[in-house]
């Protein structure tokens, strides 16, 4: 194993029992790989190298028990560093550390622990204390565990908060969209009832128009027809008529008095009468004029032809 990379030793030759002695080797890096091939080393001492970070598959070696990483630079712990659940003793001393992962508090099995001479945020150095003997050292890690707990479960709080305003801004967002959805149904509802009313009062316009149309086409065509009617002669007055009627009366009684005196004096006995005779010789007269009448009618219709 070199200086600077791990590598050129057996890790093997290092081993004593489950103890691996790797302190004082100058490490920049720690050997995960070939760590990771010796379950059996449940003792790991690092310190005095120049480690400054500590890679994430380190948390892979969930066999060690005890692991001793003072006197080294690191500036932070990975993130899973409590997967190492099986540690019990932890020796940070004199490195560059200012807090702890959280995952920390998942090292239940933890007895020990030294975080002396490291820059810690004053609140975790005052829950560490002192570790300048055994007992001091085993209640900072009771302590320690229990402070990683609490800001565990005070994240875990913050996050189910933060998970729940999530939950309640994504129902919010639902219930808008709900609520913009229904306005929007709404909206073309009620456009659709006014188009339809539109078209209804088009409609009636329509109609009142064709109607006044043909209530004015058929007041023109009474128009029309009235000269007509007046171009007609005129009745004769209801007393006019009387009046005519009356005269006709007469005539036809004077003419049925005449023919009734014709009849009397050519059939009876009376056609000897002075009266009769006259009588009878006016008919005679007024027959032979008529003859003649019809006579000369006869010549002029024949000399025309």
């Amino acid at each position: 194993m070199s200086r600077g990379g791990g590598k050129g030793l057996s890790l093997k030759d290092k081993l004593d029992g489950n103890e691996l002695d790797l302190s004082l080797c100058d490490l920049n890096e720690v050997p995960v790989r070939e760590l990771a091939a010796l379950p059996k080393a449940t003792v790991l001492d690092l310190s005095c190298n120049n480690l400054i970070s500590l890679p994430s598959d380190f948390c892979s070696l969930m066999h060690l028990v005890k692991l001793d990483l003072s006197k080294n630079r690191l500036q932070q712990l990975p993130l899973d560093f409590g997967r190492l659940i099986n540690l019990q003793h932890l020796d940070l001393l004199n490195n560059r550390l200012v807090t702890l992962p959280v995952s920390f508090a998942q090292l239940k099995n933890l007895k020990w622990l030294d975080l002396k001479d490291n820059p810690l945020d004053p609140v975790l150095a005052k829950v560490a204390g002192d570790c300048l003997d055994e007992k001091q050292c085993k209640q900072a890690a009771v302590k320690v565990l229990q402070h990683m707990k609490a800001i565990q479960s005070e994240q875990d709080r913050q996050r189910q908060q933060k998970l729940q305003a999530e939950r309640e801004m994504e129902k919010k967002r639902e219930a808008e969209q709900r609520a913009k959805e229904a306005q929007e149904r709404e909206l073309r509802k009620r456009e659709k009832a006014e188009e339809k009313e539109r078209r209804r009062r088009e409609y009636d316009a329509q109609k009142a128009a064709k109607q006044e149309m043909e209530k004015k086409t058929k007041k023109e065509t009474v128009h029309t027809r009235k000269p007509a009617s007046s171009s007609r002669p005129p009745q004769r007055p209801r007393h006019k008529l009387s009046w005519s009627r009356s005269v006709l009366r007469v005539l036809l009684f004077v003419l049925f008095c005449i023919l009734c005196t014709l009849a009397a004096c050519k059939l009876t006995e009376l056609q000897h009468q002075p009266l009769c005779v006259s009588v009878n010789t006016l008919y005679e007269d007024v027959v032979a004029a008529l003859q003649n009448h019809k006579t000369l009618q006869n010549m002029l219709q024949h000399n025309s032809k």
